[in-house]
């Protein structure tokens, strides 16, 4: 247990030149008697009860997979978690990513120094319990959720299941791998640039990021609160809308989730006539510097589809969707160093869930930082030298950038009901060798993003889904909607599923 112990004269002069102060030595004097006064507080509050959601029973049994167990490298943990009710997703098995709090499992975040085990459940975890789920286990992830790639948890590559000896994609990297090669019925990951729409799209999946505050978020590692969402990844979409309808809603936990609207009966959508609806092609979401001819031409046909089913498609440009990658890695980089290095997962400035046993299991990474993987080290270099030469002046700036984004977005969807895009610009890229060059982990980590980056700054629900393939890697259609139109994504996605065999092309053909 934490004692709290007032600072000395000299740990108050250390204290000040961190911060660039002088102090003499009557003042050092002066300051630590005050921090002597302030003791009981802090007694005080050691004391108290740190009133954290209800604890879960220590021990749960769960085992470390078996190398033939965990042919894909997608599979932190197993366990056979469940309640034994009746309830939406009885009979199904649930993979949770390993940012996900689930008593008495470990929780790492990719990592080999959060060596973590909570006594309480994340919100989403006593849902799909209450719902009748089980939970099978804990999925690997990303590095404390640093890559869009499959390359970067201590323990070891994620294949992908649809094209062995590639990527899965990340950072939810173990849970769209596990779904795909059919080790669970759904799974839950989370998606601060992309990451669960990213390895869906690669493994052939459907992943929603849903609306910001649509999931609560209260027991999960954050990256940084504004851009962190949890959603479902599953093989159809029916799966998707049973999921989302068992974990949304509002948690007091949580103040993300505060007055947002109850979730929707999504499966009620399900094969209405998509006829009536406008789908906007964003131009400007085909042709990055990273986009590969046949993802294009796959998504651009795919759109076509649509309007066989009725809807009305049209291109339009939105240039402002060119600014969102830059927005959020100037955004992001300080941001990220901010809540998740520098506050050890907690930044602060928000009444929800905070949690000082994480808080403390974070902050080890400071024990050995040569260790971490050169992605991490480079994001953690660019916001501390940021943050410190421009005092957040780029941070604070792409944040009001943010807004005019939005406002593109938003305006756009005031003339259509959804945007469509490629939900990646490029198909899985081979694993990396074991021996890879510090430049190959970055380039992996990083890419990927354009498209689905914005959405996290924004706020607007995005739905990955299978349309096609080449080179035997699955391609993802993207498709964005109004805040909460959740139900307008399924109603379009479901059409499109039961038109298109993605695999091989429409039904009808």
């Amino acid at each position: 247990m934490t004692r709290y112990a007032p600072p000395s004269s000299e740990e108050i002069i250390a204290a000040a030149r961190r911060l660039g102060m002088t102090l003499s030595t009557d003042a050092a004097a002066m300051f630590a008697r005050y921090g002597a006064a302030l003791e009981f507080a802090y007694r005080r509050v050691e004391a108290l009860d740190e009133h954290l959601p209800q604890p879960k029973p220590s021990e749960r049994a769960f085992t470390w997979p078996a190398p033939e167990e965990n042919r894909f490298g997608a599979w932190l943990v197993k366990s056979s978690i469940k309640r034994g009710v009746a309830g939406k997703l009885g009979g199904k098995r649930i993979a949770l990513k390993d940012t996900i709090a689930v008593a008495g499992l470990p929780l790492t975040d990719g990592t080999d120094f959060l060596d973590h085990v909570p006594a309480f459940d994340a919100t989403i975890v006593d849902r799909v319990l209450a719902a009748g789920g089980e939970i099978a286990g804990k999925a690997v992830c990303e590095f404390l959720s640093y890559s869009s790639g499959s390359h970067t948890a201590v323990t070891g590559l994620v294949e992908n299941p649809i094209k062995r000896g590639y990527g899965a994609g990340g950072s939810s990297s173990g849970s769209a791998a596990l779904v795909a090669a059919g080790e669970v019925d759904m799974a839950i990951g989370g998606d601060q640039a992309g990451s669960i729409r990213i390895p869906a799209a690669h493994c052939g999946l459907y992943g929603l990021k849903p609306t910001f505050g649509r999931v609560p978020y209260a027991g999960v590692v954050s990256s940084e609160f504004v851009i962190d969402h949890l959603g479902p990844i599953t093989a159809s979409v029916v799966d998707n809308a049973l999921l989302l309808e068992c974990i949304a809603g509002v948690d007091p936990f949580d103040p993300r989730t505060a007055g947002t609207p109850p979730p929707d009966d999504y499966s009620s959508v399900l094969g209405r006539s998509i006829a009536r609806l406008s789908i906007a092609v964003i131009n400007e979401s085909f042709g990055h510097g990273s986009s590969q001819s046949d993802v294009d031409a796959t998504v651009r046909r795919a759109s076509a589809e649509f309007a066989r089913l009725g809807a009305t498609v049209q291109d339009i440009s939105l240039p402002s969707h060119r600014d969102g990658l830059a927005i959020w890695l100037v955004f992001a980089m300080e941001g990220y160093f901010s809540n998740l290095i520098r506050g050890n997962g907690f930044g602060g400035n928000h009444d929800g869930l905070q949690w000082s046993g994480l808080n403390a299991a974070i902050a080890r990474w400071r024990d050995n930082p040569n260790q971490l993987p050169p992605n991490l080290k480079l994001g953690m270099l660019m916001g501390e030298d940021a943050g410190e030469r421009y005092r957040r002046h780029y941070y604070v700036k792409a944040m009001n950038l943010v807004r005019r984004l939005r406002d593109a977005y938003d305006y756009a969807l005031t003339q259509h009901d959804l945007l469509l895009m490629p939900t990646v610009p490029a198909k899985a890229r081979p694993l990396p060798p074991a021996d890879a060059s510090p430049e190959s982990v970055i380039d992996l980590a990083f890419e990927n993003i354009d498209n689905t980056c914005p959405f996290n700054l924004t706020h607007h629900p995005a739905l990955t889904l299978p349309c096609g393939m080449a080179d035997g890697c699955p391609i993802g259609l993207m498709l964005v909607a109004k805040p909460f139109a959740e139900a307008t994504l399924y109603m379009a996605a479901y059409a499109f599923e039961q038109s298109v065999d993605w695999r091989g092309g429409a039904s009808g053909e």
